[in-house]
């Protein structure tokens, strides 16, 4: 009798043990991304600013893309163009899946920055890219959501100046969903490697 009841807890315990391991093996993965997963961060939901048509945008309009944030003013001497060529690059080495990579350009500088300025200087990079501002409040409460960090340093001639801030890039999935962020000269392989799992993460 207790030989029975042994042979019987050691069948039970080996059912549950492999139930347990084929649940196991049915969980995902987590994803390994090149820049810092911030997947489920509480931070930077939307950007609720306007291009330079005056229009209100949203990430939520963007369905179906990578979209790639990054913070900065067009008289930016180094970081900013670089960032932006850098866009550019990701979206040629994904060949026909580039044109599921949304670059999104927020200016920190409205004062300089005026919807024809900024058209144009977005448009010189990638035709596609939305540029967005809006009054230097709306621009510091978004900053503020990102954790964007930035200030005016006075140049050397009367009323010039420059801006330091924060440089790097936000990357949504094509469900709206914040997850990736990659720092400052990463380069632009990092970034097209991560957008590249972000779409077929998607079509999975």
């Amino acid at each position: 009798m207790h030989r029975r009841r042994a042979l019987h807890s050691l069948l039970v315990g080996a059912t549950t043990l492999t139930a347990a391991s084929l649940l196991l093996g049915c969980k995902p993965e987590k994803m390994s991304f090149e820049g810092v997963d911030i997947t489920g961060a509480a931070y930077g939901k939307d950007f609720p600013l306007f291009d330079t048509q005056g229009k209100q945008r949203s990430v939520q309009e963007f369905a179906g893309k990578v979209v790639v944030v990054f913070f900065g003013y067009t008289q930016c001497p180094d970081v900013c163009p670089t960032t932006l060529q850098e866009l550019v690059e990701v979206k040629a080495t994904l060949g026909a899946q580039g044109d599921r990579v949304q670059g999104v350009f927020v200016s920190l500088d409205p004062e300089r920055d005026t919807p024809e300025v900024l058209q144009a200087y977005a448009a010189a990079f990638d035709p596609s890219m939305v540029a967005l501002t809006g009054s230097p409040e709306q621009i510091m409460a978004v900053a503020k959501d990102f954790k964007v960090f930035f200030k005016k340093v006075e140049g050397k001639q009367p009323g010039s100046y420059t801006l330091d801030h924060s440089a790097g890039m936000y990357v949504y999935d094509p469900k709206g969903q914040l997850r990736v962020y990659h720092r400052y000269g990463q380069g632009a392989a990092a970034l097209a490697k991560d957008a590249k799992a972000l779409l077929d993460e998607a079509a999975a």
